[in-house]
């Protein structure tokens, strides 16, 4: 879901890296959805040349895709085809998490990874002699150890084919159309241009046979030839057959002497939310559950085709037991402790059980986490009082009165009107007035709802981290003009900057807990 905020936190992150030029062609995007070329130097102002520079630097990154429309007439006529580009906020947003990226792989893999990773991040895309080059001319690094740091990448499939550069997308259908205009009118636009956004990223995506195959026959070496010396191909996951890459080549997708690489977003995002379903189970179960629920998620990780799964695929006893012992620390757990774990787990329900197969309900674990983030909203914001009227509204799912809440939570009758309106104004709380009678008071009724108020929250989090991005590059500003003050004011200004710099990784996490997981 793409917030008022959010789009503003996101042109803030262009104009930081790309600056104000390529912000305003992105913008232009974010605000107004896809666009022709023409349509959008009408609106921006700009010249052709601009915007055209400009797109093609945002392409480069990752930040915005071109497809063609394609649109046939209403009476029969010829379909009429028309190039768009879209700005993908999900891309946008992740350039800041490039160093969690980065992380993540040098505990995982080596230093010739990292590097090579760096490079793709930095320049976007790159094709292997480039990857090659760019190595040579830092360290001096041979082909093969380049080559040996690009397949550990792409077996763990932390980089992937670039997507096509023009996909078709065909009209809506009649039942997308009635939908778009029943959010049109329920001023639910943006949320109608996100899906449009997820259409065009799937047609883009090249088939699962070739965004992770690495064929040698095609790939330029250093020297810019082929490499003759292999003719197989390296493919990851299952074994693919030669028939079909072969089909593939036909359309175009393998016989091109160039191929373009990028860091592929969504394992990483997929590693971020493991994580995070992780840490949620150390903070309620023991280590034996922990390590049996990192296990389940290992053996599945594969398995998973989209990030937001819901549930994982199922796995039987032995294939958990069989994973959990991989470990050194899995080790140490018996079987029975195995399926022990796996009933801690099922309360609240962690991991389901169905047919003596244990599958991890992921929305079970977000939603619980994302309830208890916005429960400590509230009490740091609005106090204990205000925290418990909420908790009890959010549980209890329906409407109620404003007795009825002052009874259960224990709060001054006189008080508990004066909380639940203070929430109610901060969008946090939903009311409704019952008019009974025509001289009576009409009732006041209260009830949490959940799908507004995460919207909310998520944009009120956008919020806050352009605000400190903002504070963030003030203070880089000042320590430059700083550089010949005492130590210690310098010190000082360190210090504050770091600061910041830690509360925008703890809000970068919350927001991928709302928006991204």
């Amino acid at each position: 879901m793409v917030t008022q905020y959010g789009i503003k936190y996101a042109v803030n992150l262009i104009t930081a890296h790309f600056g104000d030029l390529v912000a305003k062609v992105c913008e232009c995007l974010l605000r107004r959805g896809p666009l022709t070329l023409q349509a959008i130097v009408r609106s921006t102002e700009l010249t052709s040349s601009q915007v055209k520079n400009s797109l093609l630097v945002l392409i480069q990154h990752n930040c915005v895709q071109a497809f063609i429309l394609d649109q046939t007439g209403e009476h029969g006529d010829g379909a009429k085809q028309s190039t768009q580009y879209i700005a993908l906020f999900d891309n946008i947003i992740q350039r800041w998490r490039f160093p969690k990226f980065l992380t993540m792989v040098s505990k995982k893999l080596d230093k010739q990874c990292v590097e090579l990773l760096e490079g793709l991040l930095q320049h976007g895309r790159l094709t292997l002699k480039q990857m090659f080059d760019r190595a040579k001319s830092g360290q001096n690094e041979g082909d093969d150890v380049v080559q040996e740091a690009f397949v550990k990448l792409l077996n763990a499939h932390f980089i992937e084919r670039c997507p096509a550069s023009e996909p078709v997308l065909t009209n809506p259908t009649k039942e997308e159309e009635a939908a778009r205009k029943r959010a049109a009118k329920s001023g639910k636009i943006l949320e109608v241009q996100e899906t449009l956004e997820q259409r065009v990223v799937e047609a883009a995506m090249p088939t699962e046979a070739l965004r992770f195959l690495f064929a040698t026959e095609t790939e330029p070496t250093a020297d810019g030839g082929k490499d003759k010396s292999n003719s197989s191909s390296v493919t990851l996951g299952e074994k693919r057959k030669h028939d079909a890459i072969e089909s593939k080549a036909e359309s175009g997708a393998t016989d091109e002497q160039v191929v373009l690489w990028r860091a592929n977003i969504d394992e990483f995002i997929r590693h971020l939310r493991h994580k995070a379903c992780i840490e949620n189970v150390r903070a309620r179960f023991d280590d034996g559950a922990v390590i049996v629920f990192g296990a389940m998620l290992e053996a599945t990780r594969s398995a998973e085709k989209k990030v937001k799964t819901e549930n994982s695929v199922p796995l039987s006893l032995s294939s958990i037991y069989e994973e959990v012992i991989k470990s050194e620390e899995g080790r140490n757990i018996t079987f029975d402790r195995v399926r022990a774990s796996l009933v801690q787990l099922s309360c609240p329900p962690f991991v389901k059980a169905a047919n003596e197969s244990y599958s991890v309900d992921f929305k079970k674990i977000i939603e619980l986490a994302q309830h208890e983030e916005v429960e400590s909203i509230v009490l740091k914001r609005y106090g204990r009082d205000a925290y418990r009227m909420f908790r009890l509204l959010s549980n209890s799912g329906h409407l109620l009165e404003t007795d009825k809440v002052a009874d259960a939570t224990f709060v001054e009758k006189k008080e508990t009107p004066i909380i639940l309106y203070k929430l109610w104004k901060d969008d946090y709380l939903q009311l409704e007035k019952l008019q009974i009678g025509v001289k009576q008071t009409p009732f006041q009724l209260w009830k949490v709802n959940k799908s507004t108020l995460k919207v909310h929250v998520l944009d009120e989090m956008f919020h806050a981290a352009f605000n400190l991005s903002q504070r963030v590059a003030f203070e880089l500003e000042q320590e430059k003009e700083l550089s010949n003050v005492l130590q210690d004011k310098r010190v000082n200004r360190l210090r504050k900057r770091l600061l910041l710099e830690s509360s925008q990784m703890k809000l970068d996490d919350a927001i991928m807990l709302f928006h991204d997981f």
